[in-house]
């Protein structure tokens, strides 16, 4: 409890930001859903015979996989606030849209009659006798979609818009640092449970005020999205930097973002904890960030989909560099020294047991082990693949599992080995061991900014700031700061500061 006290007091900024931005992602959401499903339902009730095959359709909508929908989309808006609200809305139709279809055609019919009898039209009947009398059950399905939306909207920090679940994946990147997952879930839980009480209160007042409540629910949601944008003069960045999930990338965007402002009038913003390396790329690609830090065996053995020509580090960035450009018109900027090559680990005391020294040992125990790897690592030939096919091993347990995780599963010995970045500061925390690649399977990793040739072609000046970097940073230097973020806590932001000005890239 402790703990989680002093997380709590430690990410009090973080956490209001991020309860601001749930909130309003959900609101928007909401808001769109009930503009889209109150009219469309009135509307087949009109039209009986469309109501079965539309209610339907939006019901399918709910079982598709949320990364699914976010995956599909992230390539015509991009990542950030549109693609998620997008999915939420689409989540959100069908309690709408099924209650207020159902909350009509449950008036009784008397009332419809005396209605009619009385001289009123269809639209004069809808709005003075059947939406005041069907309000209540459209206000629950407006309440159960709200739930479902506050609860969905965590997946948004996934793709850059922000939200509790921001705090959620950092918990899980730290190996599953259980204060910061409560941090972000709890309040997600509790908003979700306090929206929930105000709109019970709405729908009960409609039972007697009819439209009147629905109008004050309306209200209170565009007033809860409009209320931050009053007081946000902010000038929109010129730069967008991205990055996958990590503290690494994020102490790298962060020494991007404050060498640029520092020699340059430019306005930088940043993206963190993308997520995969295909999220990512595909926002480079649709523009929704600028730049972000790519390593050159990744770029070569998945956006190129070829193998490294040699192990030499100077000739796998220029066979990186040339491919980027050639197939997607993008600039490669310098490496750093530092090498975040895959890595097969496992503990001190797994590698005495068996005598494992080199990856190829695993093949005398391939049937009594069981392997923790990322969803990345097990599907790439500089992965498992190529380990099957070089190494000739089949391992007959394999569990695949987010990137933070796998350091816990090992720890508490529900793994045995696991896939490893070399960079990684729980290298050092947990003590493990590396198993030799001498097949040079893994070719080498080093960092550097990606950007799209129009962003080079505004800004040349980007290439001369951020080649500053070229050749700095080596593993031990990238794994204190790793260290720094991941187990003292400290933001990725003090962390680059105190590196450039250490180097004399920037002012104390």
């Amino acid at each position: 409890m402790n703990e989680f006290i002093t997380v709590f007091q430690n990410r009090q900024d973080m956490l209001l930001e991020t309860v601001l931005e749930h909130l309003q992602i959900s609101m928007v959401s909401l808001i769109i859903a009930i503009l889209f499903a109150v009219p469309l339902g009135l509307i087949l009730t009109r039209y009986p015979k469309a109501a079965e095959p539309v209610i339907a359709t939006s019901a399918v909508m709910q079982t598709i996989p949320s990364l699914a929908v976010l995956a599909f989309l992230i390539p015509f808006f991009g990542i950030g606030t549109t693609p998620a609200i997008i999915a939420l809305v689409l989540y959100g139709l069908l309690p709408i849209l099924r209650n207020t279809y159902t909350g009509i055609n449950e008036v009784d019919p008397a009332l419809k009659e005396a209605a009619t009898g009385m001289g009123m039209n269809s639209f004069k009947r809808l709005t003075k006798v059947e939406l005041p009398i069907a309000m209540p059950v459209i206000m629950a399905g407006i309440r159960t979609s709200m739930v479902l939306i506050v609860g969905t909207t965590t997946i948004a920090a996934l793709i850059g818009a922000g939200g509790l679940g921001e705090i959620i994946l950092l918990g899980l990147d730290r190996g599953a640092d259980i204060n910061l997952i409560l941090l972000g879930a709890i309040p997600a839980a509790l908003l979700a449970i306090l929206l929930d009480l105000i709109l019970k209160v709405l729908e009960r007042f409609s039972k007697k005020a009819g439209m009147k409540s629905f109008v004050a629910m309306l209200l209170i949601a565009v007033f809860i999205v409009v209320t931050p944008f009053m007081f946000n003069g902010t000038k929109q960045a010129e730069l967008v930097i991205g990055g996958k999930m990590g503290s690494e990338p994020e102490i790298l965007i962060n020494m991007y973002k404050l060498l640029i402002e520092e020699e340059t009038e430019l306005t930088v913003s940043l993206e963190p904890n993308l997520g995969k390396t295909a999220f990512v790329f595909s926002a480079l690609q649709e523009g929704s960030i600028d730049i972000f830090p790519e390593f050159t065996g990744t770029a070569i053995v998945t956006h190129m989909e070829e193998q490294a020509q040699s192990n030499d580090a100077h000739v796998v960035y220029e066979q990186a560099k040339q491919g980027m450009k050639y197939k997607y018109d993008m600039e490669f900027l310098e490496p750093m020294e530092f090498n975040n090559t895959y890595a097969v680990a496992t503990t001190r005391e797994m590698a005495d047991q068996y005598g494992l020294q080199e990856i190829g040992d695993l093949k005398q125990i391939e049937n009594e082990i069981t392997a923790g790897f990322t969803l990345e690592f097990n599907d790439r030939y500089d992965g498992y693949v190529g380990m099957q096919e070089v190494y000739n091993l089949d391992i007959a347990d394999i569990k695949t599992m987010e990137p933070g995780i796998r350091q816990s599963a090992l720890t508490n010995r529900e793994v045995d080995i696991i896939d490893a970045y070399a960079t990684d500061s729980y290298m050092v925390e947990l003590d493990l061991v590396t198993l030799e690649d001498p097949e040079n399977l893994f070719p080498p990793y080093q960092g550097a900014p990606l950007m799209r040739e129009d962003t080079l072609e505004a800004y040349p000046e980007l290439e001369a700031i951020l080649n500053q970097l070229s050749g700095k940073i080596t593993d031990d230097e990238m794994r204190q700061m790793n260290y720094q973020v991941d187990y003292e806590d400290k933001s990725p932001n003090e962390v680059a500061r105190a590196y450039l000005a250490n180097e004399g890239l920037l002012d104390n």
